[in-house]
């Protein structure tokens, strides 16, 4: 079964530029695009006609620039967080505005953007308001976060690949590092250091090997490899200006106000200039 990308509407300049960015990534895709605008409604009246108004607003923008594009379209009654990552659970990706504040559902980036995208499955992509075509033009890369072993950020990686193949477009994968804690150092620890050439070098090495398989899977795709000492974060964020896209893998955890995204993904979601998407474990 073919997977739509799925875009959550709100009738904000963020949310419509959600739809702008999923029209695009679904015409090159040659997907199908759904969106959904998800709100517990307490009456048929005026809410109810603003939101059907948003939906109507965001296909004709599509129409007008996608004439092809498949487009389908549900009002959701019921609270924004379970349906949307519901409706996460049947797409590719599922698109939000970032930071949108709309009529309906009020802001989408904050409490109900934030959980959906620590409980959904799928990946989900933020996107900002001031969000443009431009954006994407050659020279642009995507950069992507990857960390651990050799399958360390797989799912994040494959993301940031497939959708470079279908724009175009290189890949910059950002492998940050930090001196370990002298408690950290034993003999088979200093074996590999030392075989390796030192900290640097051996973060080269292990990147390289989990680059393996995707140079191989995407060998049009052309990859810069990127170590440096730092926070991901912090290092992440230092190449953002240039990036049409960031992928970040998704740390969710558990707290006693919901789940939480992890503090790469949330650094990156709050000050990345480019869309954000933030890619669960397979």
């Amino acid at each position: 079964m073919t997977r739509p990308i799925t875009v959550g509407v709100d009738g904000s300049p963020e949310s419509l530029a959600a739809v702008a960015w999923a029209g695009r990534e679904a015409a090159r895709r040659e997907l199908p695009l759904r969106l959904v605008l998800s709100w517990e409604s307490d009456d048929a009246g005026e809410h109810d006609a603003k939101a059907r108004d948003a939906l109507r607003e965001a296909a004709s923008g599509l129409a007008e620039r996608h004439p092809q594009l498949p487009v389908s379209s549900d009002l959701l009654d019921a609270a924004p967080v379970p349906s949307l990552v519901a409706e996460a659970a049947d797409a590719e990706m599922l698109v939000l505005g970032s930071r949108g504040h709309g009529a309906i559902v009020g802001f989408l980036l904050g409490s109900v953007g934030q959980q959906v995208t620590a409980e959904s499955g799928r990946p989900v992509v933020l996107v900002r308001a001031d969000d443009r075509a431009e954006h994407e033009a050659a020279g642009r890369e995507i950069v992507v976060g990857q960390q651990g072993g050799p399958d360390g950020s797989a799912a994040a990686l494959g993301f940031a690949f497939e959708t470079a193949a279908a724009r175009g477009a290189g890949v910059r994968v950002v492998r940050a590092w930090s001196l370990p804690a002298f408690y950290e150092f034993n003999p088979s620890l200093m074996k590999t250091l030392d075989e390796a050439g030192g900290l640097e070098p051996y973060e080269k090495q292990a990147l390289n090997e989990a680059l393996k398989p995707w140079r191989e899977r995407f060998p049009d795709v052309p990859v810069t490899e990127h170590v440096e000492i730092g926070s991901a974060g912090e290092v992440l964020l230092s190449v953002a200006s240039p990036a049409q896209l960031m992928v970040v893998g998704r740390r969710a955890q558990r707290s006693a106000v919901g789940s939480r995204i992890g503090s790469v993904a949330h650094s990156v979601l709050h000050h990345a200039p480019c869309p954000v998407a933030v890619v669960p474990p397979s």
